[in-house]
């Protein structure tokens, strides 16, 4: 995750996070400033250094993006004897929205949200709420790779962020159309029904 998150921070900033020619974009991992703590994840068994958070630490975001920078933050959370555990980014995104209560979470992936069928293109679902996700695992109708990124988002909506989405980050402006559009572009997570899909707020 290191020369991810350093490549990341780089294009960030050669592409306009600067000011007065000094770079906005910092470079973290959850083990800095104990950012994202975990513990051993048992649920499968013992298998090695991987973590479940359960407590995060998010004054060392707010100290930054006060400052005006942009944190990058590698999927690393610090257990309590100082171990790093790997965690699942998605999970770590929703731990981090939650705890900065942002306004949305929005993961970025390589299709464009989540399908009933996922053979059938035209089956997008463009906005579910936490319920009928929920359902949505339990019935078989997600892809399995899917199910990580669509628990995230349910966790975090529970958890008091409004409103969870799931979007194709190859595409051109693909989060300008999701979070500024009526009909936007992915799937979005939402805790109830509420008859539109809203605008940034």
């Amino acid at each position: 995750t290191g020369k991810t998150n350093k490549n990341i921070v780089a294009l960030l900033n050669a592409e306009g996070g600067q000011a007065n020619g000094v770079g906005l974009a910092v470079g973290l991992s959850g083990k800095d400033a104990n950012l994202l703590q975990a513990v051993r994840e048992t649920d499968r068994g013992d298998i090695g250094f991987v973590g479940r958070i359960n407590k995060t630490n998010p004054e060392i975001l707010q100290t930054l993006a006060g400052a005006g920078y942009i944190p990058v933050i590698s999927s690393v959370a610090i257990g309590s004897g100082g171990e790093s555990y790997n965690v699942n980014a998605d999970t770590a995104a929703a731990a981090i929205a939650v705890a900065v209560r942002a306004e949305k979470l929005i993961l970025l992936t390589d299709v464009e949200g989540l399908y009933r069928d996922f053979a059938d293109k035209d089956s997008l679902i463009s906005e579910t709420t936490v319920a009928d996700a929920r359902e949505l695992i339990r019935s078989g109708v997600v892809d399995s790779g899917m199910i990580p990124k669509l628990e995230a988002c349910c966790e975090a909506v529970e958890d008091g962020v409004p409103r969870a989405h799931i979007i194709d980050g190859r595409r051109a402006h693909s989060l300008l159309i999701e979070v500024f559009t009526d009909s936007g572009i992915g799937t979005m997570v939402k805790p109830a029904e509420t008859g539109y899909r809203p605008l940034l707020v």
